[in-house]
């Protein structure tokens, strides 16, 4: 079969000779001396020409079939099954909810990462069994993981990590591994952690925002306590810090009531999208000038929120994104807090 006289396995390598397989199938595939629908050798018949063990050639198999560049036929045999998007860098990008936030991120770091990578996107819904199940099936067949962790209970309550979620991070190497947007302490290493401190960046942010906030009586944070895609309550701790920091009437409410009681001398910390367009309704309703009887301030950014003049306190997303694709082309390793401003608008 012609294909095995292109194929090279270096004896005195330190590259596992699964991986010298994969690499030479790729490199041929990108060079045209393979082409989509082409036959390529049985397993028996690679292990034999190159006196490999059929399990170290079955172990390339079923990784270059999990990033779909190569598909078996009954009765067959095994054959090429793609030629496009063949790259030297596979990504794992792992999120825990298919939100705006969470998908600039993922825009900006596919913009940094560049035509010479691979990435697959995965959300698995802050479920821990959906986000093993993906990490355990797709464990051997990436060379980076791009993952952002966010838990649920089963009382709908967040979690960062749980045991069995660290216990299979721990399996991969550490020099595969990025953490994004939430880190907690339980993971160490050489890893890339690319993070947000939910705690520390609502506290200063707000704090930076004080001269404004102090025009207004009593300060409202609509935190759900219970959600689908659960927030961390380091939010609260930050928010509470500051409040009784600076000696504020304060109240932390579930969401934005219909018919809620507004009073003049009333500011508004909204997280959730459906609370602001809630909010903002009623405030139009019961005639109050936003900014001066009443105050809004949104948590992360959006075009649209910068449209309609909505004060918030954010994430650079692009940064989170673009830092972390950064990272992984330059083989840096390393914590990196991404910045979280206050940007003032109207409606404070």
């Amino acid at each position: 079969m012609n294909l095995i006289k292109f194929i090279k396995i270096d004896e005195n390598s330190r590259v596992p000779k699964y991986q010298q397989i994969i690499d030479s199938i790729i490199n041929n595939i990108s060079v045209g001396n393979l082409t989509m629908d082409q036959k390529i050798p049985s397993i028996n018949m690679f292990s034999e020409e190159f006196y490999l063990s059929r399990d170290t050639v079955e172990k390339a198999y079923s990784i270059l079939k999990k990033r779909n560049i190569i598909t078996s036929i009954r009765g067959k045999g095994y054959y090429i099954s793609r030629t496009k998007l063949i790259s030297k860098v596979n990504i794992l990008f792992l999120i825990n909810k298919l939100s705006s936030y969470k998908l600039r991120t993922y825009n900006h770091f596919i913009d940094a990462i560049g035509g010479n990578s691979h990435t697959d996107l995965h959300i698995y819904h802050c479920d821990e069994s959906l986000f093993l199940n993906l990490l355990d099936k797709n464990k051997s067949a990436y060379d980076y993981f791009v993952i952002m962790p966010h838990f649920k209970t089963d009382d709908l309550k967040h979690i960062s990590l749980t045991d069995d979620v660290i216990k299979s991070l721990k399996k991969i190497p550490k020099d595969k591994l990025v953490i994004l947007d939430n880190i907690k302490p339980n993971i160490n290493g050489n890893l890339v952690e690319v993070y947000q401190d939910f705690e520390n960046d609502i506290y200063f942010a707000l704090k930076e925002a004080l001269p404004k906030i102090k025009k207004y009586k009593k300060i409202m944070l609509i935190y759900p306590e219970t959600a689908v895609y659960p927030y961390p309550r380091r939010i609260l701790h930050g928010f509470r810090k500051f409040c009784v920091e600076h000696k504020l009437d304060f109240e932390i409410l579930e969401k934005v009531y219909d018919d809620m009681i507004l009073k003049k001398g009333d500011l508004f910390i909204t997280i959730e999208e459906a609370d602001l367009v809630n909010l903002v309704k009623q405030v139009r309703e019961d005639e109050y000038k936003l900014g001066t009887d009443i105050g809004i301030i949104s948590y992360n950014d959006t075009p649209l929120k910068e449209l309609l003049g909505i004060t918030v306190i954010s994430t650079d997303f692009k940064v989170m994104g673009e830092t972390a694709a950064n990272m992984i082309l330059n083989k840096q390793k390393g914590k990196v807090k991404v910045p979280f401003n206050f940007i003032d608008r109207d409606s404070l």
